[in-house]
Parts: structure tokens; C-alpha cells; sequence
């Protein structure tokens, strides 16, 4: 394979989708060039005419784009919406039995989780956050593995107007410090433990470690009980999720709040210097998630979507949190690694599960590119028709093998490009 590639950077061959995927994806070469012709000819109205078609609006915008004060550009700032309304309760009238999210854990435990139980739960956890005296506007930290109530709690913080920032389950206690610190968070919702590579991953321990060396604005630590491990509860500080949701009302009224009102804030590594805290408003952000889920994703009804992506990096909130479920549609998430309990576990649960849209990092690609054709070969991958790439550029001799290994040479791959600062994709190909 790597011998028909001349270079291993630059790569000048052009693969065309099919037909047959042509004929079936929502936009196609010639609807793109109308669109961009519209956005160029007046971009303000472009959007506008999005928002009002892809969201539901409480009270309907009449400002698409205040430039009033620039630089600081506000968008349909005069319109009120709800986040989680637009990712839950407009669902419900057709899609209440349809599946939201399907979640494996790494020991193989899995759940199937409805439009109508994911609205239950979020509204239980939101009016346990309400309880705990969140109110709008307030910051609330998560640190907490890839389990669905990850998801849970940054829309049930959605749900109520609070502002969530979710902490990589991976980073230090030190980590986690600095980030609450800046945030002045009120109330940090963590999990006894994690899962990856047998391994179980400390959360507990490292809230507990940056608890105890500042973090003077948490009031209130929601512990959700992953693993059922004994863990050290802090009497008057400390509750578990499941006793905090206990007796809550299955319903909550979603705040109704300003579109520019921030959803999140969410850290950038610090690998160049002291973290930045990136906030994103709520209309602007919904939009750009819903756009690109169907555009570069071409996500449809019948899609069963997995981006691999971890929920503490904006990968993980735009589509996994926000964009798949904003579009009724359907996602896969998993608490683990992808090595476990050998590298054929990704290809696994694409076959388990009828994943037709998958959306990983070059990176991982690469890894399990090392372990050979044969693990990959093992499993049906025909329910696949769509692949992403993310975080990082793709070589071509990794592009090549998820494109014929993975992908048979039938699935169009979308290499997307963009940053926590943008939100959502700024450079990606449309596969019709």
C-alpha cells in the first residue's frame, strides 16, 4: 500500500465519492456552490436564514448579526432559545421511543437510552442542580468520565441556564484546580472512578487532592458512582448523583435565555502557555454545530453516528453532547480505550452497533493502523458509509488504510479542521 504513495506528507490523488453516495447526500456539488455564492453575496442573511430553519426559537430573532460594537459582534442576540429544548423536547412528539445514545462500557455493559428517557434524566438532574441552589448564570465544573451522564449534566447545565466547564478526566488534580479556580465554579459534579485499559482512573482522589489545595467557590461535589468503588465523602459538601436525583421531578422547564447567553466555557490544553478559558454563547454555537452534523457529516434520520472524541475537548461537545442530538439523531458513546481488551475493539462496535458515520483521530488511526489488517478484518464493517478525521493532520499512508482497510474504498473520508476557539468545523470537504 505505502509503495504507491511518493511522498509520505503530500499526497495529489482525488477520490470521488460514489455515485451511489451522491445521490443520497444532502447537499451536492451544485447546491454547494449555490450556497456559497448566497453566503458571499450577504453572509449576515446566510446565517439568519439557517438559524430560523435549524432552530427552535422562543422568541424569534429580529438582529441577525449586531455590529454595533465591533469587534464584539453579537448574533441574533435579541432571540431567546434553550439549548437543551433544541437537543431534547422538540424530539419528543416523534422521536420519544427513538434511541439517543448507545453506550458500551469497557467491561461490555451496554445502554440503550431513549429521546424520552434522555429527557427524564436530564430534566431530574437539572432540578437537582436547581436544588443545590444552581442558578443561571453560575458555573459548574464536570469532571467525569464517557459515560452518558457526562452528556447529562452539560445539558441539564444547558437546561437551566448554568454555564458548564467540563475538565478532561485525564488531566491532574493541579489541572483541575486551575480550571475551577478561574471559572469560579460553584458546584464540581465527578464520578468515584473511570475505566481505561483495565485500569480504573482515579477521579475521586484527584477532585479530592485539588479540593483540599484551594477551590475556595465549590459549595456542593456531585459524585456519580461509576464504579462502584468506596470512595471519601466530605459530610455537607459531598452527595451522590443518584441521591441528588432522588424524588426530582421528571420535568423542568427549560430557561428561556438571550442567544448570546454563554453555554460554555471550555480550557484550552496550556500546552503554549496558562490555559484560556473559551466562551461560547448559545445560539451562534447550536448553529454551527447543527450545520456541520448535516453538512460535512451528511448526517440522516437512520444514522448511527460515533465520534470517538472525549467529552472534556470541544470535539466532544459539538459532536457528541450537542450537534447528533440537536438533529434527533442517534450516537455511540464509550468509556475506555480502544486497545481494550485488544485493538479490534473499535471495528467491533461499528459491527455491533451499525455505526454508519465514524469520526476519530488520526492519531488512533495510526495506532491501530501498527496492529495490522487482520483485527479490522474480523469484523462487518458494511454498515459504515461515511468516515472524519480530527485533531491533527492525517499522513497519507494512514488516510489510504482507513479509506481501504476500514472503508472498502467506498466510504468518502471528511478531514476536518478547527479549534476550540471556532466551535465547529472551519475547513472541511461536503462528501455529496
Amino acid at each position: 500500500m505505502a509503495s504507491n504513495i511518493e511522498s509520505i506528507l503530500h499526497e495529489q490523488r482525488l477520490f470521488q465519492p460514489s455515485a451511489q453516495f451522491r445521490s443520497g447526500a444532502r447537499i451536492s456539488a451544485e447546491e454547494l456552490s449555490r450556497l456559497r455564492l448566497e453566503a458571499q453575496a450577504d453572509h449576515a442573511g446566510f446565517w439568519g436564514k439557517l438559524a430560523r430553519q435549524e432552530i427552535t426559537w422562543q422568541t424569534p430573532f429580529e438582529t441577525t448579526l449586531d455590529t454595533r460594537n465591533a469587534p464584539h459582534y453579537r448574533w441574533f442576540h435579541d432571540g431567546r432559545l434553550n439549548v437543551s429544548h433544541n437537543c431534547l423536547d422538540r424530539h419528543l412528539p416523534a422521536k420519544a421511543d427513538k434511541i439517543a445514545i448507545i453506550f458500551e462500557s469497557e467491561q461490555g455493559a451496554i445502554q440503550h437510552i431513549r429521546y424520552a428517557d434522555l429527557h427524564r434524566r436530564v430534566c431530574q438532574f437539572a432540578n437537582a442542580l436547581k436544588a443545590q441552589g444552581v442558578e443561571q448564570g453560575d458555573r459548574v465544573v464536570i469532571y467525569l468520565p464517557m459515560t452518558p451522564e457526562a452528556v447529562i449534566a452539560m445539558q441539564a447545565c444547558a437546561r437551566i441556564g448554568a454555564i458548564h466547564s467540563v475538565v478532561f478526566g485525564g488531566f491532574s488534580a493541579e489541572s483541575l484546580k486551575d480550571r475551577i479556580e478561574d471559572a469560579t465554579a460553584r458546584v464540581l459534579i465527578i464520578a468515584d472512578g473511570g475505566h481505561r485499559g483495565g485500569r480504573i482512573i482515579e477521579l475521586k482522589a484527584a477532585a479530592d487532592k485539588a479540593l483540599a489545595s484551594g477551590c475556595k467557590t465549590i459549595e456542593k461535589v456531585i459524585v456519580y458512582q461509576c464504579t462502584g468503588r468506596e470512595v471519601p465523602m466530605q459530610a455537607g459538601r459531598d452527595l451522590w448523583w443518584h441521591e441528588a436525583v432522588k424524588g426530582m421531578n421528571d420535568n423542568c422547564e427549560p430557561a428561556w435565555i438571550d442567544s448570546e447567553h454563554p453555554l460554555f466555557l471550555l480550557y484550552t490544553s496550556g500546552s503554549t502557555g496558562k490555559p484560556k478559558g473559551i466562551q461560547h454563547s448559545s445560539g451562534g454555537y447550536l448553529l454551527g454545530a447543527i450545520v456541520t452534523c448535516k453538512w460535512v457529516f451528511d448526517l440522516h434520520d437512520e444514522d448511527i453516528f460515533w465520534c470517538t472524541a472525549d467529552v472534556g475537548w470541544v470535539t466532544g461537545h459539538t459532536y457528541v453532547a450537542y450537534g447528533p442530538l440537536a438533529l434527533g439523531g442517534t450516537l455511540v458513546m464509550y468509556e475506555g480505550a480502544p486497545t481494550y481488551p485488544d485493538g479490534g475493539r473499535f471495528w467491533k462496535m461499528c459491527q455491533d452497533h451499525k455505526v454508519s458515520v465514524f469520526y476519530t483521530a488520526p492519531t488512533a488511526i495510526r495506532a491501530l493502523m501498527k496492529l495490522g489488517d487482520a483485527l479490522p478484518d474480523r469484523y462487518d464493517l458494511s454498515s459504515l458509509r461515511l468516515l472524519g478525521t480530527v485533531g491533527e493532520p492525517i499522513n497519507p499512508e494512514a488516510w489510504m488504510w482507513y479509506h481501504t482497510v476500514i472503508g472498502k474504498e467506498r466510504c468518502p473520508i471528511v478531514d476536518t479542521w478547527w479549534q476550540t476557539e471556532t466551535g465547529a468545523h472551519m475547513l472541511a470537504p461536503i462528501p455529496g
